[in-house]
């Protein structure tokens, strides 16, 4: 693939770049914003480094990619509801995404794609765990891929989302969290791929199984979905980027540097339903 705009360098075969030779917290052209919706479509994540942004600058970036989706649980600080604040230090009792997940899979209308940038960042650990859904749908064998062909799954808010506040010791009792049906294995609008649609955050259940088969199924689903050979792996540093598309991958934010400091902000890009 060739770039008129941005320099893309590879990191696995399968999924992420590293992407040089942009700012991102000025405006960008036309031809750096088509290069970027195409490099995101390649390689499923983007990575970027040294890119002081502002939470407008953040905003305005991603604004380039869609309208910006505001957190069912989590909304952001005053005057930027579209923020989802990150920050980790001595006094956490849990961090955003420390599991496998999709952002927000319990939505009707899923997330296009997510942009983290960090500020501050622990001198060792922190890093960010992506595995392609692409690759994990297509090592399946055809037999197991015309099974899941037509399965659906139940994505719920309530088991994550209750959970956080508890820890918080947030009262969330009169809250109603986002549910929704998608199918098992997605087609992705650009692409046309198919990749596997169900994560350990927010999949609560395969519609058409029985209880005991969908638990089966789903525990099977959940391992091969994040085998090492289908990730790729970020090392943070202060004020960098990463953009992903929420429609071909997982990812988990390691927690592995408690009590250090770990902070930043993310802002995420309203999607379309699955199909």
């Amino acid at each position: 693939m060739s770039y008129a705009s941005i320099r893309v360098k590879p990191v696995t075969p399968r999924l992420g770049a590293e992407i040089s030779g942009i700012d991102l917290t000025t405006a960008l052209s036309n031809a750096q914003v088509d290069d970027l919706h195409t490099a995101l479509a390649e390689h499923q994540v983007l990575f970027f480094r040294d890119q002081k942004l502002s939470l407008d600058q953040q905003k305005t970036l991603g604004r380039h990619f869609g309208e910006l989706h505001i957190h069912p649980n989590t909304p952001g600080p005053e005057g930027h509801p579209e923020i989802l604040p990150i920050h980790a230090d001595a006094n956490s009792k849990r961090v955003a995404g420390e599991n496998w997940h999709s952002d927000v899979s319990c939505d009707p209308e899923p997330p296009l794609g997510s942009i983290l940038y960090l500020h501050k960042v622990p001198e060792t650990g922190g890093d960010t765990i992506f595995a392609s859904q692409y690759a994990a749908y297509e090592a399946l064998s055809p037999a197991y891929q015309a099974f899941l062909a037509g399965l659906t799954a139940t994505h719920s808010g309530e088991r994550s989302y209750r959970r956080t506040n508890r820890l918080l010791g947030i009262d969330d009792r009169h809250r109603v969290f986002p549910s929704a049906v998608h199918p098992v294995v997605r087609t992705h609008p650009v692409t046309r791929r198919k990749a596997l649609f169900v994560n350990q955050g927010f999949t609560d259940r395969i519609n058409e199984l029985s209880e005991e088969e969908s638990r089966s199924v789903l525990d099977f689903l959940f391992a091969h979905a994040t085998k090492p050979a289908f990730h790729v792996r970020f090392r943070w540093e202060p004020h960098s980027v990463a953009f992903w598309d929420n429609r071909a991958v997982q990812h988990i934010a390691m927690w592995d540097y408690f009590p250090n400091v770990r902070s930043g902000s993310r802002v995420t890009i309203k999607g379309d339903r699955p199909f």
